[in-house]
C-alpha cells in the first residue's frame, strides 16, 4: 500500500494500456508502460508536464514560428532558422535512426499533444509563462522532433571566419601566430588561404544569419512591441563573442573505470556534460521501462529516449569530440539569372519562397536561397560574391542525439559500436561500461573527408574543395579494456597518433588539455577509486593552467622586488576555490591583463585583439613556456601584475585577504521572461569556484566573470549496483516556476552534493512522492 503520496489520473484514446509515472522526491519520473507506443507517448506527455513552455519555445524557434506568437521583432530570427531546417526526404531521415524511430517520434508527439489538449480543455493549468505572453502551446508533428537542427553542437564555421578576419588585418603569417592565442591547433598545422580567396571579403555579416539561427530566444518589452518597419533591428540579438564563446565552451568530462581499479569492485562510469546554463535546465532525467527495455538517464526534454545513462546492463556517456563539421563557401556570382560559378559553369541558385505568419500582421514572404553546398547566408552584390555554409546538419540522419534511440538499448559493446555507426550529430566521445566488466571509448559522428584542404578557413565554392563523404565509422579509433584500467575524455585532442598517421584528420580545434590531464593523472594513481572520489573529481577546481603559468613566472621574472601579487601566489594551492583571494587575482590577471599583454607582445592592435578575445588560457601558457627571458618581457609581465592588482583593489578593497573569487564568479540563473514580470522566477546569483580549465567547469564571458557554461547535470553510475548511482540536475527537474522541483537542487548542486538515481522498483517505492496514472479513454 502506497502512503503519503499524491495521485493524478488522466486518460487518452491514443493509449493501448495503462501507464504509471512515479515521481520520486527529487523530481525524477519513472515511467512504466506495457508497449513501445505507450512508453514514448507517456515520455512526451511527461515532458510537457514538466517542461511545456521550454519545449514549445524550442520548437517554435527551430521551425521559425516565433513571429506568429510574438510579432515582427522575431521575423528575422524565424527567417534565419528556416535556412537550417532539414528539407530532405523524410523516408531517408526516419530510416537513418532505425526501424521504429518514426513510431517512437509519433507516439512522443501524441503524448505532448494529449497534454496540450488537456490544457486547452481546462483540465490542466498552463504554465504561467503562456498567460504572461498571451500565447498558447502548439501541437507537434512527429517530424518536428527531427527537422530542427539548430541545437546541434557542430563546429567550426565561426572559428573559420574569425581566423580569416585576423589574417586579413594582420597578414597571413602574423595572423596565423596571433590566432593561435585564440585557438591552439592539434595536430599543429599552419592554415593557408586557398588560391583565389580574397580575405577582405570576409566580414562579420557573413555568418550573421547563422548566429541568429543558433542563438537563444530573448524577450524584452521593446522586442515584443516592434513594428514591421523595425523588424530588421533584431538581426543580432546576442553579441557575436557570446555566441562564439558558447559554441567553443560547451564540452564535458566523462570516464569509465575498470572493476580492478574501484573500491566497489565494479566498473564506475561518470559524466558531466557542459552546456550554457539556462533556466530551466537544458537536461532532463527520466526512467523509461517496459517489457524488454528499462533505461534511465538524461537527455533533452524535446527528444525521445535518453542520450546518457544505463539500461540495467550497460552504462553510457558522451562528451563533445572535435570533428570539424562545417565549412564556409565563397562563390563568384552574377546577378543576371541569380547564378554562381561551379566547375567552370554557371549554376542556378535554388530559391524557396515561404510565408511566415506574424502576430497582428499579414503573413510576410521571405526568400530563402541555397547552393549545392547549403544555405546562402550573405551576398555582396557589389563584388559579385555570395557566402554559403555547408554543414553535416543538412544530411539525413543528423538530428542531434536521435541515434540514442538505438544506443540506449545496446547491452554489449558489439551492439553499442553497431548502433554508433548511425550517430551523426553532434560528434562525441562515447564511453561505455557494462556488468561483464567491459569498459571502452569510441568517438562517433559525421566527420567530413577533406583531401586537399584543412577546413580551417573559408574556401571557394567553385568545385575545387569538396567533401569526399564521411570517415567510415567502422574504421574509427577505439579503446577497449586498456591495461591502465580506465578510459577518460574531456574534449581535448585524443586521437591516437598511430591512427592519425594513416587517416585524414577529424579536425584541429579542441579544448585545451587541462581537464584531460587532470583526469588522466588522477585516474592513473595506484589507489582504488570510489564513488565519492568521482564526486570529488567532478567538483575539482584544481587549475593546471595556474600551475603552468606560475611555474614559468619564476623563470621569466627571476629576482624582482617584493610584489604583493607574487606574495599572494606563493601561499596558494592553485585551486580556484570560491573563497580564494589568489584565485580571484589570478583569473582577473590572466583574462584581462596577462592575455592582452601577450597578444600585444605579438603585435596585436586593438582591432585584432577584439577578434581574438577570449584568448585560450592554454595558449597563453604555451606562449609563456616558449618565450625567452628578456627585460622587455619581464617589464611587460610586471606591468600586467601591477595593473591587475590595481583593478582588484578597485573591485574588492585594499585588504587582499578579503578578496574572493566567488564574489564575482557567480551563476545567476535568470528566467527568460525576467524583464517582463515581477514574479520571482529567477533564482539569484550563487558563488562558484573553477574556470574553463578545471574539471568543475565554470567558464565566464570575456571581460566579465559571471558564469555562463558548466555541468548542466552530473551523473555517476555504479555499474551493476544501479541504485547506488548518483545524479544532480541544476537547478531542478521541473520548468514550472511554481513547482517544488523548479529550484530544489540548486544549492545542492552548488555544494557538490548528489541525489540517488533510483532504478529498482523497491527503491523507487520508498522515495515515491507523486503518481500519475495514464489510462486508455475507455477504462
Amino acid at each position: 500500500m502506497l502512503k503519503n503520496i499524491t495521485f493524478d489520473r488522466h486518460s487518452s484514446d491514443k493509449l493501448k494500456s495503462e501507464v504509471t509515472i512515479d515521481i520520486d522526491k527529487w523530481g525524477v519520473p519513472h515511467i512504466k508502460a506495457q508497449n513501445l507506443h505507450d512508453l514514448f507517448f507517456a515520455q512526451g506527455w511527461n515532458a510537457a508536464r514538466d517542461r511545456l513552455w521550454q519545449i514549445d519555445i524550442a520548437r517554435k524557434r527551430g521551425l521559425g514560428l516565433l513571429s506568429r506568437d510574438f510579432g515582427p521583432g522575431y521575423l528575422e530570427q524565424d527567417r534565419a532558422a528556416r535556412l537550417f531546417l532539414f528539407r530532405g526526404a523524410m523516408s531517408a531521415e526516419w530510416q537513418a535512426y532505425g526501424p521504429d524511430s518514426e513510431e517512437i517520434c509519433s507516439a512522443f508527439a501524441e503524448g505532448i499533444n494529449s497534454y496540450v489538449d488537456s490544457c486547452h480543455d481546462g483540465l490542466i493549468a498552463l504554465p504561467p509563462e503562456f498567460g504572461l505572453l498571451g500565447h498558447t502551446p502548439d501541437y507537434w508533428k512527429p517530424e518536428d522532433v527531427v527537422r530542427v537542427r539548430t541545437h546541434s553542437l557542430t563546429r567550426n564555421a565561426i572559428s573559420e571566419l574569425l581566423r580569416c578576419r585576423v589574417m586579413a588585418l594582420a597578414g597571413v603569417e602574423r595572423g596565423t601566430r596571433l590566432d593561435r592565442l585564440r585557438q591552439e591547433l592539434s595536430p599543429p598545422i599552419a592554415p593557408r588561404p586557398a588560391e583565389g580567396l580574397d580575405l577582405a571579403f570576409m566580414t562579420d555579416r557573413v555568418l550573421q544569419d547563422f548566429r541568429l539561427a543558433i542563438c537563444p530566444v530573448s524577450f524584452s518589452r521593446e522586442r515584443l512591441a516592434a513594428s514591421l518597419q523595425e523588424a530588421d533591428r533584431w538581426t543580432r540579438v546576442t553579441p557575436s563573442d557570446e555566441i562564439m564563446q558558447t559554441v567553443f565552451q560547451e564540452g564535458s568530462n566523462n570516464w569509465a573505470i575498470s572493476a580492478t581499479k574501484t573500491t566497489t569492485e565494479r566498473p564506475i562510469l561518470a559524466l558531466d556534460p557542459h552546456r550554457k546554463h539556462v533556466l530551466p535546465s537544458i537536461r532532463y532525467l527520466v526512467h523509461l521501462s517496459m517489457p524488454g527495455l528499462d533505461v534511465i538517464g538524461a537527455g533533452e526534454p524535446m527528444i525521445p529516449g535518453i542520450s546518457m545513462g544505463h539500461n540495467g546492463t550497460a552504462a553510457f556517456g558522451l562528451t563533445i569530440f572535435g570533428a570539424d563539421q562545417e565549412d564556409i563557401y565563397v562563390y563568384e556570382t552574377k546577378s543576371e539569372g541569380n547564378k554562381y560559378l561551379y566547375k567552370g559553369a554557371w549554376e542556378q541558385v535554388k530559391t524557396i519562397h515561404e510565408k511566415i505568419p506574424v502576430r497582428a500582421h499579414t503573413d510576410q514572404e521571405v526568400k530563402l536561397q541555397f547552393t549545392r553546398h547549403g544555405p546562402i547566408l550573405n551576398q555582396n552584390a557589389e563584388k559579385d560574391r555570395a557566402f554559403a555554409l555547408r554543414t553535416v546538419w543538412m544530411d539525413p540522419g543528423m538530428a542531434p542525439y536521435m541515434a540514442s534511440l538505438a544506443v540506449m538499448r545496446s547491452k554489449t559493446f558489439s551492439e553499442y559500436t553497431s548502433s554508433l555507426a548511425n550517430w551523426g550529430c553532434p560528434s562525441v566521445n562515447h564511453i561505455y561500461a557494462d556488468t561483464s566488466n567491459v569498459i571502452a571509448w569510441k568517438p562517433s559522428g559525421a566527420a567530413p573527408v577533406r583531401r586537399n584542404w584543412d577546413g580551417l578557413l573559408p574556401v571557394p565554392g567553385d568545385g575545387r574543395f569538396e567533401w569526399e563523404g564521411y570517415l567510415s565509422p567502422d574504421d574509427g579509433p577505439f579503446e577497449m579494456n586498456p591495461a591502465k584500467g580506465f578510459v577518460a575524455t574531456a574534449n581535448a585532442m585524443n586521437v591516437p597518433e598511430e591512427w592519425s598517421r594513416s587517416h585524414p584528420a577529424f579536425g584541429y580545434e579542441w579544448s585545451d588539455s587541462s581537464r584531460h590531464d587532470t583526469l588522466h593523472t588522477t585516474l592513473s594513481r595506484s589507489e582504488k577509486i570510489s564513488l565519492r572520489d568521482c564526486m570529488s573529481l567532478q567538483c575539482s577546481v584544481y587549475s593546471p593552467i595556474a600551475v603552468r603559468i606560475l611555474a614559468k613566472l619564476d623563470t621569466l621574472l627571476g629576482s624582482v622586488a617584493n610584489m604583493p601579487a607574487l606574495h599572494l601566489f606563493s601561499n596558494w594551492d592553485r585551486h580556484l576555490d570560491a573563497s580564494s583571494p589568489a584565485a580571484a587575482f589570478f583569473e582577473i590577471w590572466l583574462s584581462k591583463h596577462l592575455g592582452p599583454t601577450v597578444a600585444r607582445l605579438e603585435s596585436a592592435d586593438d582591432e585584432v585583439l577584439a577578434l581574438l578575445v577570449p584568448l585560450q588560457p592554454s595558449a597563453i601558457a604555451s606562449w609563456l613556456e616558449q618565450a625567452e627571458p628578456s627585460e622587455k618581457l619581464k617589464h611587460s609581465i610586471m606591468e600586467s601584475l601591477t595593473s591587475a592588482w590595481s583593478e582588484c583593489i578597485c573591485r574588492f578593497g585594499d585588504d587582499s585577504a578579503s578578496w574572493a573569487w566567488g564574489s564575482i564568479h557567480k551563476l545567476d540563473l535568470r528566467h527568460p521572461l525576467q524583464a517582463l514580470t515581477s514574479e520571482q522566477w529567477s533564482l539569484g546569483a550563487i558563488a562558484l569556484g573553477g574556470s574553463s580549465s578545471t574539471l568543475n567547469f565554470s567558464s565566464y564571458r570575456s571581460g566579465q566573470f559571471s558564469v555562463s557554461e558548466g555541468p548542466s547535470v552530473r551523473i555517476i553510475m555504479d555499474v551493476g549496483s544501479w541504485d547506488d548511482s548518483l545524479f544532480i540536475n541544476n537547478p531542478g527537474q521541473s520548468g514550472v516556476p511554481i513547482s517544488s522541483h523548479y529550484r530544489d537542487l540548486n544549492h545542492d548542486w552548488q555544494r557538490g552534493e548528489y541525489k540517488p538515481l533510483l532504478y529498482s522498483e523497491e527503491s523507487i517505492r520508498r522515495e515515491l512522492e507523486h503518481r500519475v496514472v495514464l489510462s486508455p479513454a475507455d477504462c
